[in-house]
This record gives C-alpha cells, sequence and structure tokens, in this order.
C-alpha cells in the first residue's frame, strides 16, 4: 500500500474531524492502525484542530473533576540502597559502572594487567601484521578483535583469519578465551 495524494487527503480530512486511527484505517483499507499513526506524526499532524462551529456558551457544563484516588503506599523494613561501609578496604566495595563520553580516554583495563606477558607480545606481534579492516570489511573468516577507541579515526579490526569456530585469530583467541583455572588463580 502507498500512500497516494488522495489517500493523504482523506487521511487529513478525517484526522481533523477527531476520527480515530481504527476508523481512518478501516475507511482507507489496505492499512493498519500504526501505518496510520506513523503517518500523522510524519505529516505532523499529531495535534487535533476541532472543526466543530460550537461556541463556548453552547458546550454542555463540565462535572467537577473527582479528587484522584490515594496512591498505596508500600512500607519497606530495609533500606532501597543499602550505604556503603566507609571502613570497608576498597577492594570489598561493589563494581560501579562508569560511563565515559564517546573521544575520551579509557581508563586502564583490569584484564590487560591479568593477561600472560608471552599473549600481550604475541597480540603486539600480530596487531603489526594485521589487515586493519573497518566494519563494514569484516567477514565471517576475519578476526574481529577491535582496536583503539571506536570514537576516534584510528579504530580498526584485526582482519587477519580467524581460529575455527571462534571470532578471532589465533592471537587474539589466546588473550580473549583463558582457562579457567589460570583465571581462578590470579584471583587469589
Amino acid at each position: 500500500m502507498s500512500w497516494t495524494d488522495d489517500r493523504v487527503e482523506v487521511l487529513k480530512k478525517m484526522w481533523g474531524e477527531g476520527q480515530s486511527a481504527s476508523q481512518i484505517a478501516k475507511e482507507l483499507g489496505g492499512v493498519t492502525r500504526n501505518a496510520v499513526i506513523g503517518k500523522v506524526h510524519r505529516l505532523g499532524l499529531s495535534n487535533r484542530t476541532t472543526t466543530s462551529t460550537a461556541t463556548k456558551a453552547d458546550a454542555k457544563p463540565k462535572a467537577a473533576p473527582k479528587a484522584p484516588a490515594k496512591p498505596k503506599v508500600e512500607m519497606r523494613t530495609e533500606p532501597a540502597i543499602k550505604p556503603v561501609d566507609p571502613n570497608l578496604p576498597k577492594s570489598n566495595l561493589p563494581a560501579r559502572k562508569m560511563i565515559i563520553p564517546a573521544g575520551q580516554p579509557l581508563p586502564p583495563q583490569p584484564s590487560a594487567n591479568e593477561i600472560s606477558p608471552e599473549a600481550l607480545a604475541k597480540v603486539n606481534e600480530i596487531e603489526k601484521k594485521a589487515k586493519k579492516l573497518t566494519l563494514m570489511e569484516l567477514t565471517e573468516r576475519t578476526c574481529k578483535w577491535p582496536v583503539g577507541d571506536p570514537a576516534t579515526e584510528d579504530f580498526w579490526f584485526c582482519g587477519l583469519t580467524v581460529q575455527q569456530g571462534k571470532p578471532y585469530c589465533e592471537a587474539h583467541v589466546g588473550v580473549a578465551f583463558q582457562p579457567m583455572s589460570a583465571r581462578r588463580d590470579r584471583r587469589r
């Protein structure tokens, strides 16, 4: 179904008369209520205009509005936000998510300290040989390891041949997928 000029005029007329989106869709045929609502918004018709010629004197007086019902209040036995004990060591504080605006440098990543020096050396060597692909150049056979800050021009993906069944090349798989025992040992 396409919106012809005639159909748009019918839509505008019925909308101005105060018809509902469902009624307009039924009148036009072959269009859904949501399609009518979308077209109304794209045309900027969302504010209804009245075409009635009745004056305020002809209008019926409105009944006084009822007082709103009081909402039910739930009593909590514990605070919604638990206070952080200032005596608690910083390592035991709950993790907080940081939102960093685009273009700002990222803070040091804790995982970089946990990666073995051999794996880091291998990654540094591989990244010198990387194809430096853009997002649109990636395929199922290219390494999807991101390098750099996505908010800058220097951002790219590795692009080397992936390891079978993994999204990354051999070097980046060594960094991304570490054995469980190695991770467990570092936490102690």
